[in-house]
């Protein structure tokens, strides 16, 4: 039986040294993956698909309830990432929304990490319907969880199926992951974690 698609979650020790608790569990190392470690969120950039493959952050209940920064709508390339991350041409006019991996409104705490999560780097192109739908959904139950619980980690990202074509957009060729996967782990005891993967499509 052939995988439908490629997952890069084998936890291993962390690739670059954590200046923040984004790579407390290691990162999801993968050959030709730049991993970045910012204030708000950790990602793993790959030059092939001009988006990250995961993006790690802890989510504490203060964050999700602290309001300081206001939504930044700066999107902008990448300057940490040596090959260079995607470009605003690439998004403009392809029918997909930039969308966040690390999102906006879990980033509200903090000023830096708000205007950081704009960076090209954490986008990944989404059917507008299913970025402002179920996946906003999800965000949200996911805030909802940090409040309950205390806090989480989650680690998100694209996924793209096996042995095909896969379409692309800009003139940097960013790949439209057909599904999305989200994983959240509640440190809170008892400890559980649950994981999610849906279709970059309208549905409900």
């Amino acid at each position: 039986v052939r995988p439908i698609f490629s997952l890069f979650l084998v936890v291993t020790l962390p690739c670059v040294a954590a200046r923040s608790d984004n790579l407390a569990y290691g990162a999801p190392c993968k050959k030709g993956v730049q991993v970045v470690d910012r204030v708000g969120y950790a990602l793993g950039y790959s030059e092939k698909y001009e988006q990250p493959l995961w993006v790690s952050y802890r989510l504490t209940a203060e964050e999700a309830l602290t309001k300081v920064a206001r939504r930044a709508e700066d999107f902008r390339p990448d300057p940490a990432i040596c090959t260079g991350s995607a470009l605003i041409e690439d998004y403009r006019r392809s029918g997909y929304d930039r969308g966040h991996l690390a999102p906006a409104a879990d980033m509200a705490w903090s000023a830096q990490a708000m205007s950081d999560c704009f960076y090209l780097s954490n986008m990944s192109p989404q059917v507008n319907a299913f970025n402002g739908g179920i996946w906003a959904k999800l965000e949200k139950w996911v805030r909802g969880v940090a409040i309950r619980e205390q806090k989480v980690f989650v680690v998100t990202g694209p996924l793209f199926e096996t042995n095909v074509v896969h379409k692309t957009i800009g003139p940097s060729r960013v790949v439209v992951p057909e599904y999305f996967y989200k994983v959240i782990y509640d440190e809170t005891p008892p400890e559980k974690m649950i994981g999610f993967i849906v279709p970059n499509a309208p549905n409900k």
